[in-house]
């Protein structure tokens, strides 16, 4: 079997198809890279709104009386100070500090937690997580075939879901369940590009009519090349030219 056969596919792939993306590999999925341009992309993104397809990225679900303590546990941040509702960035770490993801974690109910994990480390960070959740009272779950995910990103972003939302878009580093272009979907606002926006995760067969209501609404599409240097020019901007 060709590698191109092995390769995952999002629900979005025929609208990335329709869209004329350049389709790449990428952590075991096949992927939009580009559409118009890498550069066009960016703009969009700086300037209106984009929308990245990121259903490749995981999610573990961790739930249970003891699921703070075991978050508190294995991840770098103070889960403690996480409100109901919030949102947290941390990093997975070895027994010696060496880092082996960063993540976001949701906490959507006083013992139920969500955590992102990058596409190419889902399997060892859900390993991780499972080997180490001996001695607590907790039920860790692969939850990635549950959702599809989307960045909406730029200045106009939250405006521009806003229109195709039914209730109140949740603040910056807050999570809030409302319904998208007739949709439910978990809406958090968070995001890696510098900008305003949303990241909004959906039921796998629910993606594309979320989709089609952004297109509506002239949001662009944007692939992984764009949201690479929207990353590096934020890191750029914080740090000037000693990234060490």
């Amino acid at each position: 079997m060709s590698a191109a056969a092995t390769l995952r596919r999002t629900p979005l792939f025929e609208r990335h198809e329709r869209a004329g993306a350049r389709l790449v590999p990428f952590a075991g999925w096949e992927m939009p890279v580009q559409y118009e341009g890498i550069r066009q992309e960016h703009v969009a993104v700086r300037t209106g709104a984009g929308v990245f397809d990121v259903s490749h990225m995981g999610e573990i679900e961790t739930s249970g009386p003891q699921a703070e303590d075991f978050l508190q546990r294995v991840l770098s941040n103070d889960v403690t100070r996480m409100p109901e509702r919030g949102a947290q960035y941390s990093v997975l770490c070895r027994e010696d500090g060496g880092v082996l993801d960063d993540l976001f974690t949701y906490r959507l109910g006083p013992d139920r937690f969500l955590t992102v994990t990058n596409a190419s480390n889902h399997e060892k960070d859900l390993a991780w997580f499972q080997e180490h959740s001996g001695g607590f009272d907790v039920e860790v779950a692969d939850a990635h075939e549950r959702w599809a995910m989307l960045a909406v990103q730029g200045p106009v972003a939250r405006a521009a879901v806003e229109r195709i939302a039914e209730g109140e878009l949740p603040e910056r580093m807050r999570t809030a369940e409302v319904r998208v272009a007739g949709v439910d979907c978990l809406v958090c606002g968070t995001g890696y590009t510098g900008e305003e926006g949303v990241e909004i995760l959906i039921p796998p067969d629910g993606a594309t009519a979320v989709w089609d209501a952004l297109m509506e609404q002239g949001v662009s599409p944007a692939g992984l090349g764009a949201r690479d240097t929207l990353r590096l020019e934020v890191c750029f901007h914080l740090y000037g030219n000693d990234l060490s």
